[in-house]
């Protein structure tokens, strides 16, 4: 059944980053073998291979409230248990964030839940998952379904408390309240969740694989927790945004699509698609199924215009029937409710686009990586080729063909090693070019900009002030950013120029040096900006108390711009450690084989015993070399292949929903 596809994509998957990782530790144990990984290649080995071992594929649900958002995770992922596994009832359900996975670290599975009360604490969620204590941990037993169902149903969990309470804890805005609206004061109390924030981990066959589902409440809670839309959302390799069938884009919808969700869509497009969800209230007894099927695709159509996508990224189906069809396996229902369409969707677009782009993070780091040692044992096997034939050429010659070779080799030597003091200027320019970049990056300088932004925004008394404080934290970042991008693109020249001057005057390889680039860093922080400003003109920001607004401020958008510039310095940092690592290995071989020639020659001219011994050595060290490139040849080769090879496609017609339904 259908059913099995995401399964069976998500298996071929897993088998493919498992190859990737046997295939890097071969090349991590011929390094070792042939001790030529630096300290810094060693790391960048590990930190890969850990990378790929805790890989995660998730997909995120988001929705206004009552799309069947909760119902469509139970379809797509958990119909084999044969009930509802999370609830899903008419009205509100998730009423915090929920992150469905496996944790393998943990020896049962469990749910544990943030309370609300942290939202007063100048913490992220993501500072809390590294302090257990805050948690609330129920043990899951999954040999008893309703245990689980009734621990699950926790998330939907509510409470009244004082307006106060709920306007403190940043859950009461009116500007958004009905109550409001209708009698011109706000209620005595306000119904709030429980949790901030679930996190749910659970031996499913698909989260052990490690798929991760994260299911998000509606409108308000997006709002009230930035780092969904920050940080969760756009790091999610798949986003489904649910609208009903039967209201079509409503105006509480259409504010989170522009608000929230429009700009996780990556690059390939593929990744946020919507649902049309409950096309069974379509579902006309009176009209045939051409009628039928007119109305729904009228419905996909004006959606999709109005939210400026493809009609081919929105995909009406029925959740509620899709469960109903899995849990009773029946296939007509099954495609009647069109689900397929989806699954097919998500195994043949959303899991391959992100194994492309772990292939390319793939190549970019470890491809060099290869690419580099291949081009040193390339050179290696030419100087050894050109002194074997330089060696067999003075059999039978005289000595004065043999001092002449020496006073060649010692003015050559000599013309390199003012080429290495030229060097060694270079890197010296480079250090001085290096640090006005770091410089410009630097977290003390951020943390003064911040500390200016606080107080700047502590002591105004307008909500004008508040906004300039807003716009004065960015400008400043974004100069820096700018700062940064000048100072690594002039460092980028100075370096493909010391490399270009070795590899034209000396013969060394031609290696192309690793780049930095700024370009992620400056759209993330653009990103953010927008946010900001978003958030700097909301009408809700000049209804909101001035002190939970600069604390939403400094805990969402400055704490995450601060996590960026980090993750920048530390970038930059590894880079300028790394990038002339391969021509000082270079120079330094190219130097010792000079030597090795000079001293060469000089037993030569002392002893012609000495040309027949160094003839063998070099003719075994050639073969070694060759054996050692095809070794590298072959797992570079491996390493593209597997990066490349198309999951395993299924022939079965049933199994092509897009056809079985035209």
């Amino acid at each position: 059944m259908q059913q099995d596809q995401i399964d069976r994509r998500l298996s071929d998957y897993v088998r493919w980053r498992e190859k990737l990782i046997h295939d890097i530790q071969s090349f991590q144990e011929w390094l070792d073998d042939h001790q030529l990984a630096t300290s810094e290649q060693e790391f960048r080995v590990y930190e890969i291979l850990e990378a790929l071992r805790k890989d995660r594929l998730t997909i995120a649900f988001v929705a206004e409230f009552s799309r069947g958002k909760t119902e469509l995770i139970n379809a797509l992922f958990f119909a084999r248990f044969g009930r509802r596994l999370l609830p899903s009832e008419a009205g509100r359900t998730t009423m915090c964030p929920t992150e469905l996975f496996h944790d393998p670290d943990e020896d049962s599975p469990y749910i544990r839940l943030l309370p609300i009360e942290t939202r007063l604490q100048d913490k992220s969620i993501a500072d809390f998952r590294h302090e257990p204590i805050h948690w609330n941990h129920t043990p899951l037993n999954i040999d008893d379904p309703e245990q689980v169902a009734q621990a699950l149903h926790e998330v939907i969990r509510t409470r009244q408390v004082p307006v106060d309470k709920a306007r403190e804890l940043g859950l009461y805005d009116e500007a958004t309240d009905p109550w409001y609206k209708t009698h011109g004061k706000p209620p005595e109390q306000v119904e709030i969740p429980c949790w901030r924030h679930a996190l749910v981990s659970f031996p499913h066959a698909l989260l052990k694989q490690g798929l991760v589902v994260l299911d998000t409440p509606g409108l308000n809670a997006m709002g009230n927790e930035p780092e969904l839309t920050l940080s969760m959302l756009p790091a999610a390799q798949g986003v489904l945004f649910l609208l009903g069938a039967d209201t079509g884009v409503t105006r509480s919808d259409m504010e989170m699509w522009e608000n929230h969700v429009a700009a996780v869509s990556g690059k390939s497009g593929q990744n946020l698609v919507v649902v049309l969800n409950k096309i069974d209230t379509l579902w006309d007894e009176l009209k045939d199924s051409a009628a039928i099927r007119n109305s729904i695709e009228t419905q996909r159509a004006v959606s999709a215009e109005q939210l400026g996508i493809s009609p081919d990224l929105v995909f009406p189906l029925s959740a509620q029937k899709a469960l109903l069809a899995k849990v009773r396996g029946e296939r007509k229902l099954l495609h009647e409710s069109r689900l397929p369409e989806l699954e097919d969707h998500i195994a043949n677009h959303i899991l391959p686009d992100k194994q492309r782009m772990l292939r390319e993070h793939l190549e970019l780091h470890i491809g060099g990586m290869i690419d580099e040692n291949l081009a040193t044992l390339e050179s290696r096997k030419q100087e050894s080729t050109r002194q074997l034939a330089e060696l067999r050429s003075l059999r039978g010659k005289n000595a004065d063909v043999i001092m002449h070779l020496m006073s060649k080799s010692r003015e050559e030597q000599a013309a390199y090693l003012r080429n290495v003091e030229s060097f060694q200027n270079s890197r010296r320019l480079l250090q001085n070019q290096a640090r006005s970049m770091l410089d410009a990056l630097s977290m003390e300088s951020l943390d003064r900009l911040i500390n200016r932004t606080r107080e700047t925004m502590t002591h105004s008394w307008t909500t004008a002030g508040l906004k300039r404080g807003m716009e004065m934290f960015f400008d400043g970042a974004r100069d820096a950013m700018d700062q940064v991008t000048t100072h690594s693109e002039q460092t980028r020249m100075l370096i493909r120029a010391t490399y270009k001057k070795f590899h034209e005057e000396h013969g060394l390889p031609q290696i192309t040096p690793k780049q930095f680039s700024t370009a992620h860093f400056s759209s993330e922080l653009e990103r953010l900006y927008q946010e900001a400003e978003a958030f700097r003109r909301s009408p809700a920001m000049t209804l909101t108390e001035q002190s939970f607004v600069i604390k939403k401020f400094f805990i969402s958008l400055v704490s995450h711009t601060r996590s960026l510039f980090f993750k920048a310095n530390q970038d930059a940092n590894a880079w300028l450690k790394e990038v002339m690592n391969p021509l000082v290995r270079q120079i330094k071989e190219h130097k010792a084989t000079m030597e090795k020639r000079l001293e060469t020659l000089r037993r030569i001219s002392e002893s012609r015993d000495t040309l027949d011994a160094r003839i063998k050595e070099l003719d075994a060290g050639l073969r070694d070399i060759k054996q050692q490139l095809d070794t590298l040849q072959q797992i570079r080769h491996t390493i593209q292949a597997t990066g490349v090879a198309p999951l395993t496609a299924t022939s079965d017609s049933a199994d092509n929903p897009r056809e079985a339904l035209v």
